[in-house]
């Protein structure tokens, strides 16, 4: 559904659902396929620099095997929350691409890189892709400040951010197409908050 169409379904199953006192309206809304969650992760816990075995090129910086255990763990629980993405984008860096596999591991979906979550993230870039995929559940995966602005900038105005610990994840809602300033946040997790 192209997405003016998808705009204008949305404006009046909108007012049937508020005028109709439908209980629940974001239910509603779901049923009929047309609400949108943007998962945006954190890459989880890599080396840091000066470790025994330097890689050299940050790029190449690998998550440490306790990392990949402990955010095994994260996504097991996140799983249980239904997050459940059809595709996920990754910055090329190996420490999101791993991430991103991980992801792919215990929750499902399709891996693609975007060069666009490399370092410095472009986020008109990453909305146009992200649209383009005509899938109700999409996953970024980057790098820090990048996740934190990227995720003030899809809720708010962008002049914040929203604090993203290694291996945290946020889900945004959105009712339609992704739009900067038009999500919710409907859940942020952190490793800490999980337990893990």
């Amino acid at each position: 559904m192209r997405s003016v169409e998808r705009t204008l379904l949305l404006d009046a199953l909108l007012r049937v659902a508020f005028t109709a006192t439908v209980s629940g309206t974001s239910t509603f809304i779901e049923s009929w396929g047309l609400t949108m969650y943007l998962y945006v992760a954190r890459h989880a816990w890599a080396g840091h620099y000066g470790d025994p075995g330097d890689w050299g090129d940050d790029s190449l910086r690998p998550l440490t095997t306790e990392g990949i255990e402990r955010y095994r763990q994260v996504l097991k629980r996140l799983r249980s929350a239904d997050m459940s993405p059809t595709v996920i984008a990754t910055s090329p860096y190996t420490r999101c691409l791993q991430t991103a596999e991980l992801i792919a591991e215990v929750c499902g979906g399709d891996l693609v890189e975007l060069e666009a979550l490399a370092l410095g993230a472009e986020l008109d870039e990453l909305v146009a892709w992200s649209n383009e995929q005509n899938v109700d559940h999409v996953c970024w995966v980057g790098h820090n400040p990048d996740v934190q602005h990227l995720t003030a900038s899809l809720v708010g105005d962008g002049y914040g951010s929203i604090r993203f610990a290694k291996g945290s994840v946020a889900a945004v809602r959105f009712y339609g197409d992704i739009e900067p300033g038009q999500g919710e946040l409907y859940w942020h997790a952190t490793a800490k908050l999980l337990g893990v």
